[in-house]
Formats: C-alpha cells, structure tokens, sequence
C-alpha cells in the first residue's frame, strides 16, 4: 500500500503540471538560454580556508562515480584529488552488482533497492542530493513532433526526495541529448518540474575532456540552488583545452603488456572478445587513437567495446586487435587503479559506461563548494 501511495504522489503531480498550451521552438530556447550557467571560478587558484561541510544523499548511485568526485581523496595518472568537505551519508541504487562494487570501495550506507518502494520519511536529512536519473523514461507525444512531453517517472523520484528531504542544493546529472529531445522540451519540462519544489534551476553542459579526463563525453548537469538562498552557482574553470587534452595513451599506454598480472579488472576475463568485422565502421568496430581522447565508454555496448590502439602484430589481420579491457575503460573513466568493480565483464562494463568520471565530478564539486560557502 505504502509503494502505491508513492506511486500516486507521482501520478498526481503530473496530473496537476499537465499543458496543453503547445510552446514555440523559438519560446523553448529563449527558456533554455536564461537558465544556462555561465560565470566559471578557478577551483585550483582560489584560495579556500573553510572548513564547512555539508552532508550528501545520493540517488541513482550507480557504482559511485559522482560520489567518489564529491568525496575526493583519490589519485589518478599523476594527479592527486583532494578530500573534498563533502560527506556521503547515504546512497540509493537498484542494481545489485553495482551495490556490490560501491559498497566494496564506500562503506555500507548504500540501500539496494528500487527507488519506487523507499517511503518519503527513509530518505535521510542531508544538505545536497546527487544523482544521475536513467533518461529512457521520456516518452515524446503531440502532433507537433514532441512539443508535449509525458514526464518520465525517475527524475520525479528524484524531486519527490527533494521534497522531502529540502536539501540546500542537488545536481542531477544526465546526457547531453537531453537538451535535443522534443527540441528542447525535454529539459525545459524537467527545470519546471524542480521549480516547483522550491529552487533556482540552472544547467551546464560539458565535455569531461576540458577536466582532464582522456574521453570525449559530454554531459548536462543540472543545478539547483533553494529559492531563499539567493546563490547562482559557479562552474568550474577548464584545466584543458583541445591543444592539451588527455590522450588514450597518456591514460592507458602502461597497461596493455600487463594483462594477467596484479592489475585488477585487467586479465584476459576482463576484456570482450566480440568479433571485429572487415571494412565496417559500426559502433565498436574500431580501434581507439593513440594521440586523441577517447570516444565515449557506453554503459550499452554489447560486447562491441572500442579496440585498444595497439595490436599483437600487423594491424591490418583483425585477429591481432584486442577490446579494451574493464580496467583501460575505468581509467579512460578516471577511476583510481584501486577501485575495484566486484563483478564479470558484462556487468563491470556497464558499470563503468554509467558513471560520472571522478574526475569531472571533483571539478564541479568544488565549485560547488566554493558556491555554497558564500551562503551565510
């Protein structure tokens, strides 16, 4: 009875948040530009003496990837990421593999379970919620090619726990074809909706590459900031541009002689041995570039993960190529070498695809920081 009512909740709000008023393209991207964040801080030169912290519940946790930028106190390549005064107090996931990698690197706060099935009053008190809702749940309808939206359920779950919990701010994070989808309404129905609940509502898109990590992976955050406070926040200055980028083998280079070794995720069980195919340049039917960032590590890739840029002899015989394993794709991910994803390749792959790079998230957690202390 307690996850029909939940269900209810949802159900009932989009009743109420229903327009039949068809909106403009031209309406639509006048909303879109008015809630982008532009005004960016330098994280690595400002200098920062709080000792503010502030508590975090995560939401759509994945194998913690977002929550382990928000945490800090990781290396990866030659860098080191700070602790940062974020605490993770509790996390949310469905997916029990996943729960088994992050609980094996983060403690034991996170709850396996359906987001659906947890009452308003499990959700614990904490100043920020994070999380990445799934995307699929949106469906576009109308005569006009998706000017009217059916509201997924997910991102709801995530605004029914900021109802609950009225945290001072959330970021929620999804892909960049967000913006694209019904031409904008997409996004735009998503920033009302979080509206509602009480907050200024902005978002960025960005391309994890200018953060250093050695991928091409663009992605939206959404920010939302509690109306009373009156904050806009900033967005992390970029570390790198396209003429210094991180390469494949900047990141990845040290590892292809190593499989089999005390390297973990990177044996000959952890890499996928789908078939590449002669003269086709399908999704996965090529090799990655040495001197390039990489393409984006996809959650769905069904066996047909990149090819790594070197080969066991001439290139030209398909047989020499090898897939990227689970580790070079963690890496190209910017995950320390000492996270460990506690399951087969399939699931490890998926894992790694789904998540925030580390990296990324460390960025945009300290502008975050650095906004909300100017909070008296």
């Amino acid at each position: 009875m307690e996850q029909l009512s939940i269900f209810n909740k949802v159900d009932d709000f989009q009743e109420q948040q229903t327009d039949d008023r068809e909106l403009s393209i031209e309406e639509i991207n006048k909303f879109i530009n008015e809630h982008k964040l532009t005004e960016r801080i330098d994280i690595i030169n400002t200098e920062n003496a709080s000792k503010r912290r502030f508590t975090i519940l995560s939401l759509f946790s994945g194998c913690g990837g977002l929550d382990l930028g928000f945490k800090g106190g990781f290396t990866y390549l030659h860098g080191n990421y700070e602790r940062n005064n974020f605490d993770i107090i509790w996390a949310n996931e469905i997916n029990s593999q996943a729960v088994e990698t992050y609980r094996s690197y983060f403690g034991n706060h996170i709850v396996c379970e359906d987001i659906n099935n947890i009452r308003d009053d499990e959700f614990p008190q904490a100043d920020i919620i994070i999380g990445g809702f799934p995307c699929q749940d949106f469906s576009l309808a109308g005569k006009k090619q998706g000017l009217n939206v059916e509201r997924g359920r997910l991102y709801l779950q995530m605004k029914r726990a900021i109802d609950a919990v009225k945290p001072v701010a959330f970021i929620a994070e999804n892909v960049r074809n967000l913006m694209v989808m019904g031409n904008g309404v997409v996004l735009k129905t998503i920033i009302d909706d979080f509206k509602q609940s009480g907050y200024n509502v902005y978002f960025h898109l960005y391309n994890a590459a200018n953060y250093g990590v050695p991928q091409n992976r663009e992605r939206v955050i959404i920010y939302g900031i509690r109306e009373d406070l009156n904050n806009i926040p900033f967005i992390p200055l970029e570390t790198h541009s396209l003429y210094n980028w991180v390469t494949a083998s900047e990141a990845i280079d040290d590892l292809w002689d190593k499989l089999d070794t005390n390297i973990p995720n990177h044996s000959r069980r952890d890499y996928s041995k789908a078939k590449f195919y002669e003269g086709k340049r399908t999704q996965g039917n090529i090799r990655i570039q040495s001197d390039k960032v990489a393409p984006t590590i996809r959650a769905e890739h069904h066996g047909n993960i990149e090819g790594h840029y070197r080969t066991y002899g001439d290139e030209s015989d398909l047989s020499n190529w090898r897939r990227l394993s689970v580790r070079e794709c963690a890496r190209i991910q910017t995950f320390p070498d000492d996270f460990i994803f506690q399951s087969a390749a399939s699931s490890a792959y998926k894992q790694v695809g789904n998540a925030v790079p580390p990296v990324l998230a460390w960025n945009i957690a300290r502008a975050l920081f650095l906004s909300l202390i100017r909070i008296k």
